[in-house]
């Protein structure tokens, strides 16, 4: 079963494998719809991602924005009225006031939310066309593998008096060294081709190419089968926070498994007769 749509975010899936996930409010900038709330753009997000990843017809996810801009980040100019944005967000809905009150609103309504991007199994590229602020940049960083072009600005919370958050200081130190991260913390402020030198963004093409670029390389993940990637993906992730030796045995683990496969067995009998492998993610 698909999500429940809205307008400000668009929900395309192609024959191709592909599930486009579209910020889809270009008058603001893209800027999120709500916060802490169950129809909030980042609660959305998660939602159509889950989707995706239900769908065995989808392979790989892409999310990006319509117009000049991936996403402005928090609307700080005007709030969506309460029959868009829905109830607040499971666990964000105590009626008690107060600083912690605040933060725990904060944290279940829309921080977690984020992570729930990194959790999807099938691979999420963010295809950044345009400047990714704040929440923004922080959903784009959740994702696996991020495209950029000329326009593509990095923007953190420093004009709103904020630090990175929503899981950006948890992967700027890892993705471009400590010293970096910390500039870009004090700055606030990081240009396309920094970012590609720094590594946070896998690639650099122009922008009238760049979906070209993107689904050139949705077509080569859809050439090998899933089953290795989303495991793969669970491994690797799970490293960042792990030691050698353990991820060692989650990869000895994991190799006996994928090598009885139907994918695994598909992928040599296609070699084998010299044709395109059809892989069913079993």
């Amino acid at each position: 079963m698909g999500p429940k749509l809205v307008d400000y975010l668009t929900y395309e899936p192609e024959d191709s494998g592909i599930l486009w996930i579209r910020f889809n409010r270009p008058d603001r900038l893209n800027a999120l719809v709500g916060t802490a709330e169950e129809n909030g753009t980042v609660a959305k997000v998660g939602e159509y991602m889950r989707a995706g990843d239900d769908d065995p017809n989808v392979r790989v996810i892409v999310l990006t924005g319509v117009g000049r801009v991936f996403c402005a980040g928090a609307d700080l100019r005007s709030r969506a009225p309460a029959d868009v944005t829905g109830p607040d967000f499971a666990g964000a809905r105590g009626s008690h006031e107060g600083l912690d009150a605040a933060r725990q609103h904060f944290y279940h309504g829309f921080t977690k939310l984020h992570r729930d991007i990194s959790l999807i199994r099938k691979p999420t590229i963010a295809m950044i066309n345009g400047p990714a602020v704040g929440s923004g940049m922080d959903m784009a960083l959740h994702c696996d593998i991020r495209m950029g072009c000329e326009k593509t600005r990095f923007v953190a919370y420093h004009n709103a008096g904020q630090i990175i958050e929503n899981g950006g200081s948890y992967y700027l130190p890892k993705m471009v060294g400590l010293g970096r991260a910390l500039e870009f913390a004090y700055t606030g402020e990081l240009d396309a081709d920094r970012a590609l030198a720094w590594g946070l963004i896998n690639h650099l093409v122009p922008s009238e190419q760049l979906e070209e670029a993107t689904r050139a390389l949705c077509k080569r993940i859809l050439a090998v089968p899933p089953l290795v990637q989303w495991i793969g993906k669970r491994i690797m992730r799970s490293a960042l926070d792990s030691s050698m030796e353990t991820t060692m045995v989650l990869t000895s683990n994991a190799g006996g498994i994928l090598q009885g496969s139907e994918d695994a067995k598909e992928a040599r009998r296609a070699f084998a007769e010299k044709r395109p492998p059809v892989f069913k993610g079993q």
